[in-house]
């Protein structure tokens, strides 16, 4: 299946994990993809299994409002235009909010909130003029920590809960434009940023107590989703928060009584 030939992709946080998957999806159906990370030799890696004419390297911080302009007009000036933005890169905190420094607070909220708004200013010129058969595409990755509250991760939901709320702003100001703007809300997925939660046994089996389909997801299921939300067979959506979290959100917060009941 080849849903993005002649395309142009540019996929933020590509060098490991949901970014690298997603990379390597749009690849896989005949993309161009415009890999970004602060690591080029990471980036190099993820590259090297890509077809040379049809990848780009940008290395940077999404953060630096100079940077998201530089990374979109490098990807026009080899490419020629873009058609989808894929805000992946992210950085997560956990921890009470009265414990956290300045910096703490600064990092997650340039990254994860600075970083999405300065590459959709930059890439949404362009993306109005894609050519692509379901419009200019913007999927950013929010969370299920964007939707509702976690325990200990009060800056981390902040962050995420305004790329939520991002997401159907923008889809209702570019939808005139023909851009269309969703997001994926994944759960515990199999990544580097969650190694600590799974090598905690204890832990992590209390995650997958709250997952009904009964395991982590793996980076690919959600790049499965970003690349449909992206593709012409998503084109008359535009505003979703799709949640990519093995049914945690269909859970009202109540504990599971069947697992109490003899």
């Amino acid at each position: 299946m080849q849903r993005f030939s002649g395309s142009t992709v540019i996929v933020t946080g590509s060098s490991s994990g949901i970014g690298e998957a997603i990379a390597r999806r749009f690849a896989g159906e005949g993309a161009n993809v415009v890999l970004n990370s602060r690591s080029r030799d990471d980036l190099e890696k993820v590259a090297a299994d890509l077809h040379d004419g049809r990848t780009l390297i940008v290395e940077g911080d999404v953060s630096s409002a100079d940077f998201a302009k530089q990374l979109v007009a490098k990807t026009v000036d080899r490419f020629g235009g873009l058609d989808c933005l894929v805000n992946n890169a992210g950085t997560a905190a956990a921890g009470p909010l009265a414990d956290a420094g300045d910096d703490d607070i600064d990092k997650v909220i340039d990254i994860n909130v600075k970083g999405v708004m300065y590459l959709c200013r930059a890439a949404i010129p362009h993306l109005a003029k894609s050519g692509a058969p379901g419009g200019g595409a913007i999927v950013n990755t929010s969370s299920v920590s964007g939707t509702g509250g976690d325990w200990t991760m009060p800056i981390y939901n902040a962050s995420k809960g305004a790329v939520t709320n991002l997401t159907r702003g923008l889809a209702l100001q570019l939808g005139e434009q023909g851009i269309r703007v969703n997001a994926v809300c994944p759960s515990m997925t199999r990544t580097e940023m969650s190694a600590g939660i799974r090598d905690d046994e204890q832990l992590y089996e209390a995650f997958l107590r709250r997952i009904p389909l009964g395991r982590a997801g793996e980076p690919e299921d959600v790049a499965a989703v970003v690349a449909f939300l992206a593709s012409e067979d998503a084109r008359f959506v535009t505003g979703a928060n799709l949640p990519v979290d093995g049914g945690v959100s269909a859970s009202n917060g109540q504990p599971n009584f069947q697992a109490y009941q003899s």
